[in-house]
């Protein structure tokens, strides 16, 4: 047997235990707008939030009632669409972000912090990456050897 097109984990739940999981993850990402969880479980979660953004970005009332559905409280699924999405809108995905933190005590898990990055003024952000430097009219040195006639 061989699982060769599977998609997603199974987290040692059944199908329902396991969406309530996902959402009461997604849910609580959005309102603390950082979590720390196992591994697994923030690289689950990672692409679901990264389409409710893309979703709460369009902002028309289907697409709200979609994050709604998909969010377990109404007061999430709000904020994302009014406050959240809006800092998103010159990018089109990367807006979370998993960084690895300690090694769980109890069952030796890996655990990470999910959190959304910072998103900087796109204008700024191309001034940071090529700071002016002066030119210097300098050339080239070499090397010059001398041959002794023998």
């Amino acid at each position: 047997m061989h699982r060769h097109g599977y998609k997603g984990r199974k987290f040692h739940r059944e199908r329902d235990q396991r969406r309530a999981l996902v959402k009461g993850l997604a849910d609580s990402l959005i309102i603390h707008e950082s979590i720390e969880t196992t591994l697994p479980k923030a690289k689950e979660i990672v692409p679901y939030v990264e389409k409710l953004i893309t979703k709460a970005k369009k902002g028309d009332l289907h697409n709200r009632r979609q994050v709604i559905s998909s969010l377990q409280t109404v007061n999430a699924a709000h904020k994302l669409v009014d406050e959240i999405a809006p800092k998103y809108t010159s990018r089109n995905s990367g807006h979370l972000s998993v960084k690895r933190t300690d090694i769980r005590r109890g069952d030796n898990t890996q655990m990470a912090r999910v959190s959304f990055i910072e998103e900087t003024n796109p204008d700024k952000s191309k001034e940071l990456a090529k700071p002016e430097k002066p030119t210097t009219d300098k050339k080239p040195t070499t090397k010059k050897t001398t041959k002794e006639a023998k």
